[in-house]
């Protein structure tokens, strides 16, 4: 809500001297959220006058028009003398009163005005646009032209209203009253302790049986519908300069005389109205529900299928308007036309103003049904006023009657389903309790009058809730509105003590740990979205019996495209990686823990739970049963380099045997030690790719998969050749750790290494081989590590050579050398005979 603050001054009377700082302030101190203040005008300086157009030349050889034009400007230019200007715009004529700056003005943007030589002509200044000026769009697409009675000469910053300020608001969506003039008004009043002259309380005369006949079929989507008639209107009647400026500060662009008092009356009001042409409506006004098929045409020129769900207002011939939304095209006030024969002016010379109140419900969710927001729509499901219908109504004949000389008819038609008022008990010392604050009553009393209620009782007060306030249900309502008036910056700031031994669970460590090990490795944590859709997994290679083709289908996707819940993570990843890629970062390392959906099949229907009370446990029990299994997993993808060169030497790129790396580093913070196997699994490549496994209660369990990506997957995804790609299990890590990680124990003794190499077939795994060097060297290995695999002539052909460095230590004694050498001879027996190794140069 934008909220020109010589607008709001007509309704509070603002200390001298309050700048729209000082208001903002103010406001934000009382709980709304003032995003901006704009200052209109800044930097402006004049003279900037009312002109007279009295000659025009069109010049001729260039390659748009341009116009020479001789302006009357008063004596602002201190010689009386028509200024001659150059101007290429062509909406205005000889005789009309136009915009001008002279030289040595400034416009917004410090932009100085100067008289310079263009086109063969000096220009002593400028005719001006809207833009120029900084005042938007007023829909003339080109030169303000003024109506006739200004005289040249007359200062145009005083008359546009040039300089102001305008405060823009953030309204939650429990607070539809401050989008109006009249709420924020109101919340002015209170923080500033003034008076509101409420722009509401207007004389309206009683309903009678002789006002536009209407009938209303659906008395829970429209409780109160009010029309008026005005007629004798001119339709060459264009609103006052000061009405177009109020709209266009408050971000709406002038349309028409009839238009633009409804949306203005909107504004001041928060009442959102509607003008026909009642030459164009036929019959009784009607409001009903839709019926399936029908069709309109709205104002935007959008021919519309209407829903049974749509509340719709109606004449004889059917649907003329989608009630609380937007207007029909069929009764549309008629632009002022010229009869090119006569002469006349043709164009709407009498409208029915209508003012209703709609169910704010039924409204949102046709402007969703129909993705058609409007300012109407925008307040009536955030809650409107129905008390303020019939002085809307009013405010606009009124001002018709003022500005368009038409004649209001005395009929009043105002159709009102019977409503009390809503009123709530509550303690005194309610506010009190939630707040930690000592108010008492006196103060409960005053801050909920301020905001409008009606409060009787002593220690239990029933609060008679305004009828502008539709948010206010409960207690808890009436305390936020003590509490926020009172000052949330005067709440007291009391951390809560937590009991001793409440903290992270080890799973909420492990799952740090993991993340912080990653992050220090160099990936960077990406979140993305819990969707996928069925492509993503075609192109991933995932083929149809395998179980992350079972997944969770949601019933309202945010997009079609992704209607399932994940049942891995690396489409997200990999979306990402392909992004950033996109975008010129090609060297990149990604990671991201969260949760999969992994339906078993054996899930139950869920049950709709109770909103009127907690729930049991046991309906609580049964939602879970519904549920799928969410096993928590971290993967990593990346593409590049995976060290840069630089003045240290070369980088290297990144490869499958960083992916098992990266599964390492997960493993480790879960002090699991990783059995690594080939394998073969979607969607990574059939040679490139490993099974991490993992030993729980004795047996080994694949809890991931690493390796470099398919390259049919890198193709159908977009991505950079050899991707590379984990994702690890992280509820089966756990459970396969042994607590929390133990620190290793240093030996002040020290330590024996041998190294081995060892020639086996190209096929054997150097996992098999590693695992029985491990079996064979027995309790003083301390570690091993694979450091050099070789292929060639040298070992023949279908063998490899793994070189492996052992390290023996005893925690009691130094070892000697026998003792190292007898350790490193067993390790080698045990992989000679599992492996079938030869001991290289043996």
């Amino acid at each position: 809500m934008r909220v020109p603050l010589s607008w709001l001054r007509e309704y509070v009377d603002l200390p001298d001297g309050e700048s729209g700082r000082d208001v903002q302030a103010k406001l934000v101190a009382t709980g709304l959220e003032v995003e901006t203040v704009e200052q209109l005008g800044a930097g402006l300086e004049g003279p900037l006058v009312v002109g007279k157009v009295l000659t025009i030349e069109e010049l001729e050889g260039f390659k748009k028009p341009i116009r020479f034009c001789t302006v009357d400007v008063g004596q602002a230019n201190g010689t009386g003398e028509p200024q001659e200007i150059v101007c290429g715009a062509r909406n205005f004529a000889v005789g009309d009163k136009v915009v001008v700056v002279l030289p040595g003005a400034t416009l917004p943007g410090d932009f100085k005005i100067a008289a310079r030589k263009t086109y063969g002509k000096v220009s002593h200044g400028m005719i001006c646009s809207g833009d120029e000026l900084g005042m938007g769009d007023d829909g003339s697409g080109g030169i303000i032209v003024l109506p006739p009675e200004y005289e040249p000469g007359t200062d145009a910053i005083e008359l546009l209203q040039l300089v102001d300020e305008v405060l823009d608001i953030a309204v939650t969506a429990n607070r539809g009253d401050c989008l109006s003039m009249r709420g924020i008004a109101r919340e002015a009043a209170i923080a500033y302790g003034l008076p509101l002259r409420d722009p509401a309380l207007l004389d309206v005369p009683p309903p009678n049986s002789y006002g536009y006949p209407v009938k209303v079929a659906d008395p829970m989507g429209c409780d109160r519908f009010t029309a008026r008639t005005v007629v004798g209107l001119d339709p060459e009647a264009r609103s006052p300069i000061w009405l177009q400026r109020r709209l266009q500060k408050a971000g709406m662009r002038p349309i028409s005389l009839a238009v633009d008092v409804t949306n203005y009356v909107m504004l001041e009001l928060g009442q959102p109205l509607h003008a026909y042409d009642r030459t164009r409506v036929e019959g009784t006004i009607g409001v009903r529900r839709a019926e399936p098929g029908e069709k309109l045409t709205t104002l935007d020129g959008t021919k519309r299928v209407l829903d049974a769900g749509d509340l719709v207002i109606t004449d004889n011939r059917g649907p003329i308007g989608l009630a609380g939304v937007m207007g029909g095209a069929n009764t549309e006030i008629a632009d002022a036309v010229a009869d090119p024969e006569t002469g006349v002016v043709n164009g709407t010379t009498e409208v029915v103003v209508e003012a209703a109140h709609f169910d704010a419900v039924s409204i949102a969710r046709t402007a969703r049904r129909h993705r058609l927001t409007s300012e109407a729509s925008k307040r009536f499901e955030r809650g409107v006023d129905p008390q303020a219908a019939s002085a809307a109504a009013q405010r606009t004949v009124d001002l018709l009657v003022l500005l368009a000389g038409g004649t209001a008819e005395a009929g009043v038609t105002e159709v009102v389903s019977p409503s009390g008022p809503r009123t709530i008990t509550v303690s005194a010392d309610h506010p009190d309790r939630v707040a930690g604050v000592t108010y008492g009553r006196e103060t409960v009393v005053r801050r909920l009058q301020q905001v409008g209620c009606d409060v009787y009782g002593q220690d239990e007060l029933v609060v008679t809730v305004p009828s502008w306030r539709p948010d206010l249900t409960d207690p808890n309502d009436l305390a936020e509105e003590v509490i926020r008036l009172e000052g949330y910056e005067n709440l007291p700031s009391t951390l809560p003590k937590p009991p001793a031994g409440r903290g992270l669970t080890e799973r909420q460590r492990l799952h740090r740990r993991v993340g912080r090990a990653l992050a220090g490795a160099g990936y960077v944590e990406a979140l993305n979205y819990p969707f996928i859709g069925e492509t993503v997994l075609d192109q991933l290679g995932v083929e149809d019996d395998d179980p992350r083709r079972r997944a969770v289908r949601l019933v309202n996707p945010l997009s079609d495209e992704e209607p399932l819940l994940r049942t891995t993570l690396l489409p997200g990843l990999l979306g990402a990686l392909r992004r950033n890629d996109g975008r010129g970062s090609h060297d990149l390392a990604l990671f991201e823990t969260g949760l999969v959906f992994r339906p078993t099949g054996d899930e139950k229907p869920s049950v709709r739970l109770p909103v009127d009370r907690r729930p049991t446990d046991e309906e609580i029990a049964a939602l879970d049963a519904a549920l799928p299994e969410q096993p928590r997993r971290v993967a990593v993808v990346f593409a590049g380099a995976r060290e840069q060169d630089g003045w240290w030497g070369k980088g290297r790129p990144a490869t499958w045997a960083d992916a098992v790396e990266a599964g390492r580093i997960v493993a480790r913070e879960a002090g699991v030690e990783l059995i690594v196997r080939q394998d073969q699994h979607a969607p990574f490549h059939p040679g490139r790719c490993a099974a991490l496994l993992a030993l729980i209660d004795g047996e080994e369990v694949l809890v991931g998969n690493a390796g470099e990506l398919h390259p049919r997957v890198t193709k159908a995804l977009g991505l950079p050749e050899r991707t590379g790609a984990m994702e690890i299990d992280l509820d089966r890590l756990e459970r396969a750790g042994l607590g929390a990680v133990q620190a290793p124990r240093i030996s002040t003794f020290p330590v024996a290494t041998q190294d081995v190499a060892l020639i086996v077939d190209a096929s054997v795994p150097a996992a098999e081989v590693e695992t029985a060097l491990r079996s064979g060297a027995g309790e003083l290995l301390e570690s091993l590590r694979l450091f050099d695999v070789f292929t060639g002539e040298q070992v023949g052909e279908g063998k490899k050579s793994l070189a492996y460095a052992l390290r023996f230590r005893a925690p009691d004694r130094t070892l000697t050398a026998d003792e190292a050498s007898a350790a490193r001879d067993a390790a080698v027996a045990a992989a000679v005979e599992r492996t079938g190794a030869v001991l290289r140069g043996a």
